[in-house]
Parts: C-alpha cells; structure tokens; sequence
C-alpha cells in the first residue's frame, strides 16, 4: 500500500468526481482528469476516497482515503498532491484510480444552480400535472443542459429531451423530488 492511503469506507454520500490520470512533475504531483467542467468539489475537498481502476494495473485495493494537500488549475487540466506522496513514483502508482468526494463537501450551489448529482432521479411533470418522465441523465449541448427523462408507457421505455433553461423550467423542488415544467407531452 502507498504511504499517503488510508483504507477506509466510502461515504454513503459518495460521488465520483473524476479520475487521476498519471503523474506530473518529480514531486508527487499527479494529473486529474475531472467529470465536471467546474471541479468546485475537487477543490473543496480535503480528503478524497480512492477506488482502483476497473480495468488495468492496480496498485491498491478497496477503498481508500487520500488526504490532498493542494488543488490546481493547469494548463487544460487539474494537478494536486497529497499529503505523504513524496514523488513522482509513489503518484504514478495511483494512476487510473477513481476519485470519490462526500455530496455533503460540495459547495452550496448560488440560487438556481444544481448540481446534475442532484437532479438525477427526480420526477418531471408540466404545469397540468402531467407525469413527463423521470431524470436519467442531463447533457451539457454549450449552452444549455438538457433533461433526458425515461417514462414506462405500455411496458416500454420512452426517451424525452427537455432543455433545462428557465423558458421551460419553472421549478426545481429538491425536497420533494419534482421538477415542474412547461412542457407538454407531445413535443
């Protein structure tokens, strides 16, 4: 085992946020390569929890915690080190691992911000009480996100699209697990 991990459970609120990619520089730097184009949870995070790649060399197993020292922007990406990680032959030993952070160590989201995390799962229906779907996945199109509901209709699956942009929005009810839109069932 790696001097800087510490086996320990996941959080039951774990999320994975990203994944390391190799190592960077002499000194125990490594690359990350995030999930999220705002890596607001990588930064605030103190301590990370490791799972080994699913595929490939492992140098580890089970879960792990890593206790990060710094987070940066670099170039196009993401570097950090982490406390005990003295070079770059103790970080090329992580490479491919899986990076998990509690939901709870994310940054409160500004009014009207989600994150994906959180909208996943939830119930969709329109103004008139019309069940749309449920949220499966949200895709970033530049602009705008957009909703891809699932909806059992007659034992089989329908796919929706709706843009997450207040035009069609009127609300995200997190506590009772709806969105509620101006959407209609035949779009």
């Amino acid at each position: 085992m790696l001097p800087a991990l510490e086996p320990a459970e996941l959080p039951a609120d774990a999320i994975e946020v990203g994944r390391i990619a190799d190592a960077w520089g002499i000194k125990g730097w490594f690359k990350i390569i995030p999930y999220s184009a705002s890596a607001e949870a990588l930064f605030s995070a103190r301590r990370w929890w490791l799972l080994p790649p699913e595929r490939g060399e492992r140098h580890f197993e089970g879960a792990q915690r890593l206790r990060i020292r710094e987070t940066r922007e670099h170039s196009d990406g993401l570097v950090a080190c982490a406390e005990d990680l003295p070079d770059r032959n103790a970080a090329e030993q992580l490479k491919g691992a899986r990076i998990f952070v509690p939901r709870t160590s994310f940054p409160t989201p500004e009014t009207d911000e989600y994150y994906w995390v959180d909208l996943i799962g939830l119930q969709v229906i329109n103004r008139e009480g019309v069940a749309l779907g449920q949220v499966q996945d949200l895709l970033a199109t530049g602009p705008q996100s957009v909703l891809v509901l699932h909806q059992e209709v007659g034992g089989q699956t329908h796919e929706r699209l709706i843009p997450f942009v207040s035009a069609f929005v009127d609300e995200v009810d997190l506590a009772a697990g709806v969105i509620k839109v101006d959407w209609q069932p035949d779009y």
